[in-house]
């Protein structure tokens, strides 16, 4: 990862003095993370690649505010979360994310089956228990693999609350899933 951050900072550094080839690569390296994490919070291929292509868009005209270009990835993510927020907003003001249910559907279309249908049955389920926060907290730390303070600042929260939003989400996940554990082991 410390390799990668270098060679995304020597990148983010040419593509500041104008190497579009650069920011090509950059895009190359992070597009299928950050169109499978807007896939997850709004459960549709069109709109997490259009949102994708903004989020990229977005991030190429301030790629000179990057302060620190160690921190691309979180930026990056934060400017995809600020477009898919805004989409919210913008297409059902009354909800801020879907329903999990098309929200699992869609990550499982983009990663392909991979849990047994009864197993993706209970975890959809699971997270149907989830307040939005609480599913994109576990989004982030469990399927994209970032650290609290990364996280803290794609939510634009402290790193404590992350913690509890993912704490929270965790105890209800273990609470709706230990059954399905204890019943398939009992076979």
């Amino acid at each position: 990862m410390i390799f990668r951050a270098v060679e995304d900072a020597d990148l983010i550094a040419r593509a500041r003095r104008g190497d579009v080839e650069a920011f090509n690569a950059l895009v190359s390296r992070w597009e299928k993370r950050v169109f499978n994490y807007l896939l997850r919070l709004t459960a549709s291929r069109e709109d997490a690649l259009d949102l994708s292509q903004d989020a990229f868009l977005k991030a190429y005209q301030n790629l000179r505010k990057l302060d620190d270009p160690a921190r691309f990835g979180p930026w990056l993510y934060r400017i995809a979360h600020n477009e898919a927020y805004s989409h919210f907003r913008r297409r059902r003001p009354e909800t801020a994310l879907p329903e999990t249910a098309d929200f699992e559907r869609a990550a499982a279309a983009a990663a392909g089956p991979v849990f047994s249908p009864d197993l993706s049955l209970a975890v959809t389920a699971a997270l149907d228990r989830l307040t939005p926060e609480q599913r994109e907290a576990v989004v982030l730390k469990v399927y994209e693999g970032f650290k609290f303070d990364e996280m803290a600042e794609v939510l634009d929260a402290p790193v404590s609350t992350v913690k509890s939003r993912l704490y929270s989400a965790l105890e209800v996940l273990k609470g709706e899933l230990a059954p399905v554990k204890t019943a398939r082991g009992a076979r």
